[in-house]
């Protein structure tokens, strides 16, 4: 158990010795009494555990006293268990048709030998609770119910540094001091937090930026409050009322407000708020009401190791504080280690200590710990010997590195403490799957429900979400609706949750040095198979985790027969990736299992019917079980899943697993819920109405044959608000034009709808519930015959990808004119941005689509596209002649089969602009790739507008048959990529070629008439390689040897004509010549 977190496992039996589930079990006589007691033990102990588990940090006595009462209440937990379950499997088997050996089951006879079981067990943990009830008699204990406040009195910064002493962090102060100089701001007062792990040097950076020439001359007030624990306004008025000077203060916090206001107000200031934890919002902004008075420009400068933290203070985007380079690390390390900081002349010593600093992951507190225990030193058997043997177990035993970072746990609510701790199964570096770890915190029983209508997922995110703020994970990645899919731990971290999880925890590797006298999570790590898998431990019916998935290797023998009758208890396994064949019929036998993990095992075929026995499951992953047809049936009895993943699975499968609208409880189905209609072969699963009960599903759903029979998918769809991502499908070869817009007329949507796809729909008209999405990330439509234009999209805030695919009537995307209000290149105090966070526009076979607005409104009126906007395709859309100009687009612009005319608004924005402006904004300067594909007009193209891409790196042109020379490419002086495919009336490439000085790469293709090439070819020392295809004159005069052209091209590393290497040409040849030779 790591520490800190019993009272909540005290919690937890005592809400289990009195839950309805003991209340539907017949109980012998004196078992009630039993619980009674019981009960009442746990409710003594509970009552003393904050103050016990406070004293047991700093007293072996109390220490043992609690790990004596976690092994009592684990088992009491496992006893509890076996009461719910047994509960629950009745409850189950007389809801349906029972067989004649369920009814002898659960005969009275049977009911009341299992209670007499149960009650000799509950009796003796009653009485070993008993002995340590008494032993608490001799600490003195005090009862308390609320966490206590952690004070960490010790812990008191200054602002002074010496300056020298700091290495790497010079970045990192020109920012913030950047930030301190910066006037143009809407708040007299702002607030900039710096946000890190303990240990990266937060502190040290303030020091640095406070004793700074520049800021103290830019400043009248220079002030430095340690605030650490205690967040007491009165304290901290005091504190900074003091630092101006004239004696202590003793009056009430009314006369104190007073004199600091009268003090700060007017005077441009900066103070340093160190080592901030509160993240009470309320006792901030009280605070901040007081310290809103000084000059415009005064700055707050806050460090802190939470996010949460900064997002409550911040006026700013926090500054988070990163390790140090590999380069400034070894500096740091020089510095701590060797006598003088002068490197030592011993190589091999060299190569120990960089192989050291990489182990501290660039943290300067463990770099300068770490270097100081080396320092003297001066032998490679001491250097290998602390590589080897200690550096592995410093992180993990208590000292000035783990001290410090043990303060951001000893923060956290005892809910939290047990997350944290259960992640040290994760083996470092690895990259954490969020989904993953939410459910394994579910089997464990860490995730609290309070109330009927919560769910798992949303209340395990919360808890993730507020450890990655306190900056215990890093590194997260999103989904494309910007879900934090996973992260990782720094290593520092890891070895953290390694000491607070104790012996409780353990990651078994092939070195055989593996402490598992009392662990009940276990996790493997062993390089091969070869290694004999087994766990050699006393407790193994007491273990609660076991994670095989990092064992390489074929384990496809592993008897799971004998591994399973030794886990009776477990609440969760994963068996992922191990070449499993088969899945034993025991497996039914684990009555406790939470979660089951059997993911890309690919030869597993069936599922043994044993497994809907397991009723407390709340977690089955069947990820790329490929071979795997079916569940099993009476899959309908495991009433507490709640999550299924059978993403990469057969085609069968996935597409509805049988009886899912028993299976109340589920949250969430990867990759998606597929409900499909009776259509004209197709065959129907149930359709809309299998989701009836499932209130709680989240994640996506596809409703597939729409318009095939009555549609009546509105009663199905209103009130699901967990939903994230919706497809509607209709019948592909339906043609019911009419009753479209009455099916969805009046439809509400799921409110929390972030992905939105309507695929073969063939109304009028787009509901106009779409506009009211105010989550909606993605919105796509694909294929319509009839739709003329959108429903307003503009406005929604978070909408970031729009696809329209085949619409074949469209004319216009809005037809309600400009939106009055909305951003536009000549206003700046716009109300409405326009589409404020569009990444990616893709417009692709819309024949009809003439422009964005049916009343084109005056160019300098026009909204522009913000600079969020990284990719934009237009393709096969002819007559498409204006957009919503992008002037600030960067990245890849796609332009198929249109008019070029489409960027005519974006280039117009250069006269509004004048030429006073730089060229850094004028328009598309910033653009990267430039892709021009069929346009036809592309010949008539102004040359001074091209002349504006001075940052285009990758230029594509592609059968523009009125494509005749480029005169305006000399301008592209940025480009390194140029590919010129199947234009067949180019005749030539201009002088100007000569300014492509950054040019690698060229290759021209089936361009029959470019026969020659300029003589200023040779100029372009960068280019690496040239690909000339298909264009017989020029590939001829290009070879080497024979080619007139080859002396002005010969410095090129590579040149293929027709796919053949010359390079490669010429050496053969020389070979064959010398053999004859």
């Amino acid at each position: 158990m790591a520490e800190g977190v019993l009272f909540d496992l005290a919690k937890k039996v005592f809400e289990g010795v009195g839950s309805l589930a003991l209340q539907e079990i017949k109980l012998a006589r004196g078992v009630k009494a039993e619980l009674e007691n019981l009960k009442s033990t746990v409710s003594t102990i509970q009552a003393v555990l904050l103050d016990a588990e406070k004293q047991g940090s700093h007293n072996n006595e109390v220490k043992d006293w609690l790990n004596k009462l976690r092994d009592v209440l684990h088992d009491a937990d496992d006893v509890l268990d076996d009461f719910s379950t047994e509960a629950l499997q009745h409850k189950v088997m007389t809801g349906s048709k029972m067989t004649k050996e369920v009814r002898i089951f659960f005969s009275s006879s049977n009911k009341l030998a299992f209670s007499l079981k149960m009650g000799y067990r509950i009796k003796a943990i009653r009485e070993r609770l008993n002995v340590i009830a008494k032993d608490k008699d001799n600490f003195h204990f005090i009862q308390n119910s609320v966490e206590p406040q952690v004070m960490n009195r010790d812990r008191e910064t200054y602002s002074f540094v010496l300056e020298e002493d700091v290495v790497g962090r010079e970045d990192d102060k020109k920012e913030i001091i950047k930030l301190l100089l910066d006037s143009n701001t809407v708040e007299n007062v702002s607030i900039i937090p710096i946000v890190g792990i303990g240990g990266l040097g937060k502190t040290t950076l303030a020091q640095l930026i406070y004793n700074d020439e520049i800021v103290k001359n830019n400043f009248e007030l220079k002030l430095w409050i340690c605030i650490s624990d205690n967040f007491d306004i009165k304290h901290i008025v005091k504190q900074i009322l003091e630092s101006l000077g004239n004696g202590r203060y003793e009056e009430s916090l009314e006369i104190l407000q007073n004199h600091l206001r009268e003090k700060l107000n007017g005077k441009k200031y900066v103070i340093v708020l160190d080592d901030v934890w509160n993240e009470n919002r309320n006792n901030w902004i009280t605070l901040n009401n007081l310290l809103m008075g000084g000059a415009r420009g005064s700055k707050i400068v806050v460090t802190t190791r939470s996010l949460k933290v900064a997002e409550i203070m911040g006026t700013t985007s926090p500054h988070e504080l990163e390790g140090l380079d590999a380069e400034k690390a070894w500096s740091l390390f020089v510095k701590m280690a060797f006598k003088g900081g002068i490197e030592p002349e011993n190589r091999e010593i060299i190569a120990l200590g960089k192989e050291i600093v990489k182990k501290c992951i660039g943290v300067p507190l463990a770099i300068r710990t770490i270097g100081s225990l080396l320092y003297g030193k001066t032998s490679k058997f001491e250097w290998q010997s602390f590589l080897t043997d200690e550096l592995s177990k410093l992180t993990q035993q208590e000292n000035k590195i783990s001290s410090t970072l043990k303060l951001s746990y000893d923060h956290l609510p005892s809910h939290l403490k047990q997350c944290f701790a259960y992640c040290r199964l994760f083996p470092k570096d690895d990259r954490i799957d969020v989904y993953t770890l939410i459910n394994l915190w579910a089997a464990q029983g860490f995730i609290m429900l309070v109330g009927p209508k919560q769910r798992f997922e949303d209340v395990g995110r919360k808890y993730f979400m507020e450890l990655l703020w306190r900056s215990f994970f890093q590194e997260v990645e999103n989904d494309e609706l910007g879900n934090i899919e996973s992260c990782k731990m720094h290593d520092l971290m890891h070895d953290l949750a390694s000491l607070v999880s104790g012996t409780e925890s353990a990651i078994l590797n092939s070195s055989g040095e593996n402490d598992i006298e009392k662990v009940r999570h276990v996790s493997f790590e062993l390089m091969d198979s070869s290694m004999q898998f087994s766990i050699p431990m006393p407790n193994g019916r007491k273990i609660h985790t076991v994670l095989v998935s990092n064992v390489r290797g074929d384990l496809s023998n592993l008897n799971c027969d004998a591994f399973i009758s030794n886990f009776v208890y477990l609440r969760a396994l994963n068996l992922s990736n191990l070449g499993l064949l088969v899945v034993p019929h025991s497996i039914g036998k684990l009555k406790h299992l939470r979660y089951l993990d059997l993911s890309r095992n690919y030869d597993i075929k069936i599922l043994p019917n044993s497994i809907t026995k397991m009723l407390n499951l709340q977690t089955l992953i069947l990820q790329f079980c490929r071979l795997l047809r079916e569940l099993p049936k009476g899959i309908k009895n495991l009433v507490n899943l709640r999550f299924l993943d059978i993403t990469g699975c057969s085609n069968e499968l996935t597409k509805m697993p049988l009886e899912i609208e028993h299976l109340t409880s589920l949250e969430t189905i990867l990759p998606g819920v597929v409900v499909r209609k009776e259509g004209s072969g197709a065959k129907s699963n149930g359709g809309p109405s299998r989701l009836k009960e499932l209130h709680n599903l989240g994640g996506k759903l596809i409703i597939e044959n729409l318009g095939y029979g009555k549609d009546d998918v509105s009663e199905y769809l209103n009130d699901r608000q967990h939903l994230q991502q919706l497809e509607l499908k209709w019948w592909g070869s339906w043609d019911g034009e009419s009753k479209c817009d009455e099916m969805l007329e009046g439809l509400q949507l799921p409110p929390n709808l972030k992905a939105l796809e309507l695929r073969d729909y063939m109304g009028m008209r787009i509901p106009s519930c779409v506009s009211s999405l105010t989550s909606l990330i993605k919105f796509e439509l694909i294929r319509n015959r009839r739709l003329q234009h959108l429903p307003p999209l503009n406005q929604l805030p978070f909408l970031k990808d729009v696809f329209l695919f085949k619409m074949e009537a469209l004319e216009y995307i809005s037809d309600e004119g400009m939106v009055l209000g909305a951003s536009s290149s000549s206003s700046s105090s716009s109300k409405t941005p326009f589409f404020p966070s569009l990444s990616s526009l893709k417009i692709y076979r819309c024949p009809k689509l003439k422009g964005w607005w049916r009343n084109e409104p005056h160019h300098l009126l026009l909204p522009s596209f913000p600079p969020s906007l990284s990719e934009l395709r237009i393709i096969r859309c002819p007559n498409l002649t204006y957009m919503p100009p992008f002037p600030y687009f960067k990245e890849r612009l796609a332009l198929s089969g249109c008019s070029w005319k489409v960027l005519e608004q974006t280039m117009k924005m250069k006269m509004k602009m004048g030429a006073a402006t730089t060229s850094t904004y004028f328009p598309l300067s910033q653009l990267q790739q430039l892709y021009l594909i069929e346009i036809d007009d592309l010949e008539s193209l102004p040359e001074e507008w091209l002349r504006n891409l001075v940052s285009l790196r990758k230029l594509y042109i592609s059968c523009c048959d009125g494509l005749v020379s480029l005169p305006w490419i000399g301008s592209l002086t940025s480009l390194q990529s140029l590919e010129i495919w199947s234009c067949p009336n180019l005749t030539s490439l201009p002088q100007e070629i000569r300014n492509l000085t950054s040019l690698k790469e060229l290759s021209i293709w089936e361009c029959p008439n470019l026969t020659s090439l300029p003589q200023e070819i040779r100029n372009l020392t960068s280019l690496k390689e040239l690909d000339i295809a298909r264009c017989p004159l020029l590939g001829q005069r290009c070879k080497r040897q024979i080619g007139e052209y080859w002396p002005i091209i010969a410095h090129v590393p590579i040149v293929r004509v027709d796919g053949q290497k010359q390079q490669e040409e010429t050496i053969s040849s020389e070979s064959e010549s010398d053999s004859v030779c």
